[in-house]
């Protein structure tokens, strides 16, 4: 599985906000955007001229971060998206929300969206009862997301099981904290997505 195994500050700083990516050192004054809230590299602090093209790739960029995929897996959501009904950067983000390692972050059960894939991978979840190890798969409404017996004794799972969830969850998904278990009530809406990322603006690049 590619992945992206750099410093991750620097792409928050390259972004220039808090992209959330390493749990709850970004709630405090380690996070690297408080320290140097400037882009990375000797040539950091430079003033940038902001084309067109630029602010479109820096939107699509910051997405691929926030969801942690790469170029090629992000073009071809975006592929599957633009074929669906509806609006393409809507179908989009809401194809990059029902990832399984997204939804185990977004209902509390892991830290971030990294440690959320590490445990998918060690085969910490279930679907509706059967093994999911792939990070990538998509849940689809009324799926119940649950930690396998092997996790219970997880010090992760141990804290939300006893109520240590500091979280806000979303209204799509229904959590069962003493069971370790979510299940989706149905797929987001554009409103429901709380990401301060122009859809729209990834949809210009990709469509030039």
């Amino acid at each position: 599985m590619a992945r992206y195994t750099g410093p991750v500050c620097k792409l928050c700083r390259r972004e220039g906000m808090k992209l959330f990516l390493k749990g709850q050192r970004c709630y405090t004054d380690k996070c690297g955007i408080e320290k140097r809230n400037y882009p990375p590299g000797e040539h950091g602090r430079r003033r940038i001229k902001e084309t067109e093209y630029l602010i479109q790739l820096r939107e699509k960029q910051k997405a691929k971060r926030v969801y942690g995929v790469l170029e090629k897996q992000f073009r071809n959501y975006y592929k599957l998206a633009s074929h669906q009904t509806g609006i393409t950067g809507e179908n989009l983000l809401r194809i990059l929300e029902t990832r399984l390692d997204n939804v185990v972050y977004r209902a509390g059960l892991a830290a971030s969206r990294a440690q959320a894939r590490q445990l998918v991978l060690h085969g910490y979840y279930k679907i509706n009862d059967s093994k999911a190890n792939v990070p990538s798969m998509r849940v689809s409404e009324g799926d119940k997301i649950s930690v396998a017996p092997k996790g219970k004794d997880v010090p992760i799972f141990q804290s939300v099981a006893s109520d240590h969830l500091n979280v806000e969850i979303p209204e799509w998904l229904s959590v069962d904290q003493k069971r370790l278990a979510v299940t989706v009530a149905h797929l987001p809406r554009r409103d429901e997505i709380d990401l301060s990322i122009e859809e729209r603006l990834i949809v210009e690049l990709y469509s030039k």
